[in-house]
């Protein structure tokens, strides 16, 4: 997971995103008022998927007034728009997850992580691809293997929803945090099909600081 600091100001947001691509990339040029994918991509990191890229993109301008977010939002290129259409990031407290959210959807979800033993407190497995004679195959192994495991604590609420954090990145600080991310299936059983739970595979977080 990578810690992000959101832009403050509209223009420092510019400076940062309109920045002409790497060399090869021609076709973008800095300071164009016109953001890229390659622009974007230099940004995020060059092999990143378009749907990681919205996510960046979201949680990176949070801090924005909703008029710097409309006119970040219309610098991008007519691709780029046409992705933020296609891959929409939720914006969700933790206790409105399991209802207004599926698997699959990106979301940024504020809250107080609070690192948990999942080896011991619950038994969950996770679907996770094996290449085998360059067939890609799936197999269920305990979340744990892959991940740390936090509870998300909404503020008002109290209630949690589960965020999973890479074990090589270091340990999350116990404050509150907007976590971005994709939303996938927690097995309740390794034999079950039907998901039990839902947990956010964290991409990106960013420290409230006011």
């Amino acid at each position: 997971m990578r810690k992000i600091t959101p832009y403050k100001t509209t223009r420092n947001a510019l400076a940062v995103l309109d920045n002409g691509g790497r060399f090869y990339n021609w076709a973008s040029k800095a300071n164009d008022s016109n953001i890229t994918s390659a622009e974007l991509g230099k940004t995020v990191g060059a092999f990143s998927s378009q749907k990681v890229k919205m996510l960046f993109l979201e949680i990176a301008i949070s801090d924005l007034t909703e008029e710097g977010k409309k006119q970040i939002k219309q610098s991008l290129t007519d691709d780029l728009k046409a992705d933020l259409s296609k891959y929409p990031v939720k914006y969700l407290k933790p206790s409105e997850a399991k209802s207004k959210a599926q698997t699959g959807e990106s979301a940024i979800i504020t809250g107080i992580p609070r690192l948990i033993d999942a080896k011991t407190k619950f038994t969950g497995f996770i679907m996770i691809p094996i290449m085998v004679n360059n067939v890609t195959t799936f197999s269920m192994i305990p979340i744990y293997q892959q991940y740390d495991v936090y509870e998300l604590r909404d503020h008002k609420t109290s209630k949690e929803v589960l965020i999973a954090h890479s074990k090589r990145a270091r340990k999350l600080p116990e404050k509150t945090l907007k976590c971005g991310g994709i939303l996938k299936e927690l097995k309740a059983d390794k034999k079950k099909k039907s998901a039990s739970n839902l947990f956010l595979e964290t991409l990106y977080y960013a420290e409230i600081t006011r």
